[in-house]
């Protein structure tokens, strides 16, 4: 059976397990037990008529927390089939898919209590951002395949020409220079555009901030805010050789938010076919990936920042 304690002195195997280090699982797992108590009060003690106290009874498998913490990371991070997690831990099927559900939800209040989740209400969006000393913001779309949908107007709804498969769709908004995720848009059907989702939730920037997106984006100007997006070539002609700097700058400083994406998908829950079918947990699964690259970003060596406006104001 696995267990916290019989990988934690594997750094190598721990990593690959969770994603984390053993030092950032520890930080983790102090935010992860008040979660868990407010979890219980919530949904288990308050207001609720008990026989008996709760955790009386019969012993759980995942009794420590420190075992339930590296199930729901395990789970996050390799995305097995249920039968095959339960058999890692000792479950049932239907033991390990309670366990999924309920951890999911405690791991997303943790993170929420370390500062890290993204911000998802867009009317909070400007105010979320003002807080960064560099107000240089890279905004990008990111689509997760799924399971064909049965429903036929579903699957016209989710089916992404550019993925050629049946897919999810959320906008990100990365800072470059912190490398985190700042906001994460509602998961929204694969065939709906970028803009689109734009458009639908009315983003708003702090004025004077500069704001990098490609051609997906095209249209998309928000007020008082620099927008730099790659120039296509025009038909027949070609672009200049300061049109051609430009792009290129463009692209390099754009590329950070294509390791954001990477460092997200880290987890498999967020980048193999999506197989669950409970409501929302698309969604969910999403919000704590991005939550989870924040944490990491926050406790491991600053990388280095590439800040476009050091060249742009020159």
């Amino acid at each position: 059976m696995f267990s916290y304690e019989k990988v934690k002195d594997n750094p190598i195997g721990f990593r690959a397990f969770t994603g984390l280090e053993q030092a950032e699982f520890e930080k983790l797992l102090v935010f992860f037990t008040v979660a868990n108590r407010s979890y219980i009060e919530k949904n288990h003690i308050k207001g609720k008529k008990r026989q008996r106290r709760y955790g009386g009874g019969r012993r759980a498998k995942l009794a420590r927390l420190e075992d339930q913490l590296f199930f729901i990371l395990f789970y996050f991070k390799t995305y097995p089939l249920q039968e095959v997690i339960a058999f890692f831990f000792g479950l049932s099927q239907g033991q390990a898919n309670e366990w999924i559900y309920r951890l999911s939800e405690i791991l997303k209040m943790a993170l929420g209590l370390a500062g890290q989740l993204p911000e998802r209400n867009p009317q909070k969006l400007v105010e979320t951002l003002a807080e960064y000393d560099l107000l240089e913001f890279v905004i990008d779309g990111t689509e997760r395949k799924i399971e064909r949908p049965q429903d036929k107007k579903e699957q016209k709804n989710y089916y992404s020409g550019k993925k050629k498969s049946h897919t999810v769709k959320n906008n990100l908004i990365v800072h470059p220079e912190s490398r985190k995720v700042c906001y994460l848009s509602r998961t929204t059907e694969g065939k709906k555009h970028d803009k689109k989702i734009c458009d639908e939730e009315g983003y708003t920037f702090p004025t004077n901030s500069i704001l990098l997106q490609d051609t997906g984006f095209q249209g998309f100007a928000p007020d008082k805010v620099i927008v730099l997006q790659p120039k296509k070539k025009p038909s027949g002609q070609e672009l200049t050789l300061p049109e051609k700097m430009m792009n290129r700058l463009i692209s390099s400083a754009r590329i950070v938010v294509e390791n954001v994406i990477a460092g997200v998908k880290r987890c498999r829950v967020v980048k193999d076919i999506f197989r669950n079918t409970k409501e929302h947990f698309d969604d969910l699964v999403m919000e704590i990936a991005c939550g989870l690259h924040n944490f990491r970003v926050e406790h491991r060596s600053p990388l280095h920042s590439f800040n476009l406006s050091d060249f742009y104001f020159q």
